[in-house]
Parts: structure tokens; C-alpha cells; sequence
């Protein structure tokens, strides 16, 4: 009958409504919790910059890029976790001497 028709058209928009409302509330929660990228490191400014010696650097070095590194700024494998968890691929910039 068109009356359920109606009902049933009126109650999926209601469904997709209500689903979008919780998918919008849960994101804001979700950003809040994980915060900005940096968050290990206290920024004090809106960029953070470093500044390594290329003498320092010897025959080669891996370079935190996931900010999850307990010896931040080198990195320590911790992108293998932060990868498991996110479904990312990151990893490290290594640089190295050239022979």
C-alpha cells in the first residue's frame, strides 16, 4: 500500500540520518584522542624543524616519519606497529652516504 511505502522511505531516511549523526560524533571523539600527528613532541609553534649535521649522519641513518618513535627523531621501528594499527604503509627516510 502507499501508506507503507511512505513509512518505509521515511523510516531509511531516518536510518541514514541517525547512522550519519553517529559517524559525525564518533570522527570528532576519534580526532580528539588521536590529536595532531605531533603529538609526542611539545610543539610550541605550528612547525616543527630539525636540523641534523650531515657529519653526524656517518654511513647512514633512519629518520622517524610516523612521530611514534621513543628515540624521535631517529627512527625505532615503531611505524611497524602504527602501521598493524592504521593499515598504513609508512615508514622511515634513510639517508645515506653515498660510496
Amino acid at each position: 500500500s502507499p501508506g507503507s511505502h511512505a513509512k518505509s522511505i521515511i523510516g531509511g531516511i531516518v536510518l541514514v540520518v541517525i547512522g550519519g549523526a553517529i559517524g559525525y560524533l564518533v570522527s570528532g571523539v576519534w580526532s580528539t584522542v588521536l590529536g595532531n600527528v605531533a603529538g609526542i613532541c611539545n610543539v610550541p609553534s605550528c612547525r616543527v624543524t630539525d636540523v641534523v649535521d650531515v657529519e653526524d649522519i656517518g654511513e647512514r641513518k633512519s629518520y622517524c616519519r610516523c612521530w611514534k618513535s621513543e628515540t624521535w627523531p631517529y627512527c625505532d621501528g615503531a611505524h611497524s606497529k602504527h602501521n598493524r594499527e592504521t593499515g598504513d604503509n609508512l615508514g622511515p627516510i634513510v639517508i645515506k652516504k653515498m660510496k
